[in-house]
């Protein structure tokens, strides 16, 4: 079940569609031989069907020359609250592989060799 919001986006995102096949002047017909699909797929689309496959939508969009827009569509670049959340999360202060070896306790099996140099130098 699709909320109120994302009906109204699918739907403005349809009508987008629309304007930019017919700005192309390209028929519904011809757009869905070239995206794969049928007539009645792209209507939908068009219409803000929520169940229209995004696979669908990205050939849509290929035969229109906007497949870049997808790809942007969601830019982790551009998301401000997932960068606030990341850059909270991240350490200040890192820790190095060999200083994390040299604060680990020593075992007492002194039969097996070390794979690993304290100072970080790998055998």
């Amino acid at each position: 079940m699709s909320s109120p919001k994302s009906n109204t986006a699918l739907e403005r995102l349809g009508h987008d569609l629309r304007s930019a096949r017919l700005s192309r002047r390209i028929a519904v017909t011809d757009l869905a031989e070239r995206a794969g699909t049928s007539a009645k797929t792209i209507q939908r689309l068009e219409k803000g069907d929520p169940k229209v496959a995004v696979g669908t939508l990205a050939n849509v969009l290929v035969s229109l020359g906007l497949v870049e827009k997808l790809a942007d569509l969601v830019d982790v670049r551009k998301d401000d609250l997932g960068l606030a959340l990341s850059s909270e999360r991240t350490p200040q202060r890192g820790r190095s592989f060999a200083a994390s070896l040299r604060r680990r306790k020593p075992t007492d099996d002194k039969d097996e060799p070390d794979d690993v140099d304290p100072d970080g130098v790998a055998f």
